[in-house]
């Protein structure tokens, strides 16, 4: 085993260890750690001895920051195609991770963004340490929740989620488990005793038994004292009354929240919204995925993408110039060309899915969670 390639695969026991490898880059995610994980998990799927899967990241630090949106940003500056390769390889890989035959373990410890949640929260076990922070930040950036968020987070209790998506603020273990995005608490001092017993477990009912004997009680969580205002303000039908809800409410953390939305891309606020309301409807991951491939594909290739890497990871100076710069500058029709059909071009795992048209409802709340 080279120690020094992205993905480190190690056999203990029953047990497949799949170890994310760039710890100075936060284990960002490229194209081509997305093919060696989707590799492994076809060698794991033939091979008999192997009864689970478990993924992690390496270092202290965390599982995985997301993708590494600075390759990301020179292919967008450039007007080439590889991020819309990269993106339509891990959508796959997301879907597969769900689909999975095996138990899939994921230790969802330190940082865990954007594309580090879609290769650990569609697992079948997840697991959270009182280190962790997870986060879906794309709109920060000018870009949309994407590897399957907009369907986790559609499924989170109440509005919690479209708070998440539209801030893209990070939350701790027990929120991870309040919104569905984590099963089990794991403190991080037992976590390689967990990874040993793992090593002995067989079919799913037992590698869960074998999580359950390390998980303990999480830490209070802080989303759930919000919940009334988070479920009013969150339920208007459009960004702009979201923002003025939560302006008007007297509770500090959502005038917080609404400082947040003012400071993030307009563009990418009403898609973002627009496509976690049609991800409640979708339901299913895999159509959800086809329409998060869409929306990427038209984000590609927008000024506000660019912008916001630029701001937050080139230059670092946080202060993105966003086009257009106002809600009320972004239209219906902007919004709906993020969901149009692409054709030959589309992801297709979900065959015969016909995307719905975007009228002038486009971020219309169409009912409860």
């Amino acid at each position: 085993m080279n120690h020094d390639d992205p993905v480190l695969l190690r056999t203990e026991g029953r047990a497949l260890h799949i170890t994310l490898n760039r710890p100075r880059a936060l284990n960002a995610l490229t194209h081509d750690m997305v093919r060696r994980i989707d590799e492994a998990l076809t060698e794991a799927e033939r091979d008999d001895s192997i009864t689970t899967v478990v993924l992690r990241g390496a270092g202290e630090r965390g599982l995985c920051a997301g993708g590494d949106i600075r390759t990301i940003w020179e292919n967008a500056r450039t007007g080439g195609h590889a991020s819309t390769a990269f993106w339509r390889d891990e959508y796959l890989l997301n879907a597969r991770i769900a689909r999975f035959p095996k138990p899939y373990v994921a230790l969802m410890d330190g940082i865990v963004m954007g594309g580090g949640v879609g290769v650990s929260a569609h697992g079948d076990v997840r697991v959270v340490t009182e280190r962790s922070q997870i986060a879906m930040p794309e709109t920060g950036i000018g870009f949309v929740p994407d590897v399957g968020g907009t369907h986790l987070l559609a499924s989170a209790p109440g509005e919690l989620g479209t708070h998440l998506a539209l801030t893209g603020t990070a939350v701790g273990p027990a929120d991870a488990l309040l919104c569905g995005l984590a099963d089990h608490f794991v403190p991080s001092l037992r976590l390689a005793e967990l990874t040993e017993a793992l090593a002995m477990s067989g079919p799913a009912a037992e590698v869960t038994r074998t999580v359950e004997r390390y998980a303990t009680a999480a830490p209070r969580s802080g989303l759930a004292a919000h919940r009334e205002w988070i479920d009013v303000c969150y339920a208007s039908e459009s960004v702009e009354e979201i923002v003025d809800r939560l302006q008007g409410c007297p509770a500090p953390a959502a005038g917080e929240a609404a400082g947040t939305l003012l400071s993030r891309s307009p563009t990418a606020l009403k898609v973002t919204l627009a496509a976690v309301r049609r991800a409640r409807r979708l339901g299913d991951l895999e159509a959800v995925l086809d329409q998060e491939f869409r929306v990427s594909y038209a984000a590609r290739v927008l000024p506000d993408l660019i912008e916001g890497i630029r701001a937050r990871i080139i230059d670092k100076d946080r202060a993105p110039h966003w086009r257009p710069a106002g809600l009320d500058q972004v239209t219906d029709g902007d919004v709906a060309r993020f969901f149009t059909p692409l054709g030959d071009e589309e992801l297709g795992l979900a065959p015969g899915c016909v995307p719905e048209t975007t009228g002038p409802d486009t971020g219309a709340r169409t009912g409860q969670v």
